[in-house]
């Protein structure tokens, strides 16, 4: 089993804590991870694109001209795709880009994910992370004290999240969520992932 320390928010060691090898000590698998940002990230997007068929164009009901004796080309609607202003040919129309991952692949990104961020030594445990108010300074200064500088993503249980997930919205870069919201975009997109000890027990009770 990894074994990690166990830090306070003034980046002081308290202990140390077994992660289960289930979860955060699995075989990271890229082209799985791939497939799981790829599915999220296609489920964001929104599809309202459109472009007008020829039967939505306003106009074009009378026909341009005769049929015969003009010397132009027979036409029947000015709003044809042929002409200027006229419809669009199998053009975009409103849909969803949304695809679905098998519940055990998309568990198992997740823990691909978490094992990487041990792997790389990026994941920080801190002991308790509970905010009286909010307060970004809160934020900063606990980045600060751990030296970290890139992308973060702070993970706490449900309980201790909205003042931690607010504080954390004027900080670019760094981002907060709970162990209900896990997911392997926001792991893979972060630098350093900081975790607490409730936030990793509720994971292991429900991953492994």
């Amino acid at each position: 089993m990894p074994k990690v320390a166990v830090y306070d928010i003034a980046h002081n060691q308290v202990g140390e804590i077994e992660l289960n090898n289930e979860i955060f000590g699995v075989e990271v698998n890229g082209a799985l991870l791939h497939q799981a940002v790829v599915m999220q990230l296609a489920s964001q997007r929104l599809g309202t694109h459109a472009t007008k068929t020829r039967a939505m164009v306003r106009g074009g009901g009378r026909k341009p001209w005769r049929q015969k004796g003009t010397g132009h080309a027979r036409s029947g609607s000015s709003r044809s795709p042929l002409w200027k202003g006229g419809g669009v040919v199998f053009g975009p129309h409103p849909r969803s880009y949304a695809f679905s991952m098998p519940r055990k692949q998309r568990r198992l990104a997740i823990k691909c994910a978490l094992s990487d961020k041990v792997n790389e030594a990026s994941i920080f445990v801190l002991d308790s992370f509970v905010m009286d108010e909010y307060k970004t300074k809160t934020i900063v200064k606990l980045l600060s004290d751990f030296g970290v500088e890139e992308k973060s993503l702070i993970i706490t249980a449900a309980d201790d999240s909205d003042k931690i997930e607010r504080s954390c919205g004027n900080i670019p870069g760094v981002k907060a969520i709970t162990n209900e919201g896990l997911n392997v975009y926001d792991i893979m997109n972060s630098g350093k992932l900081f975790i607490t000890k409730d936030a990793i027990a509720k994971i292991e009770e429900v991953l492994a």
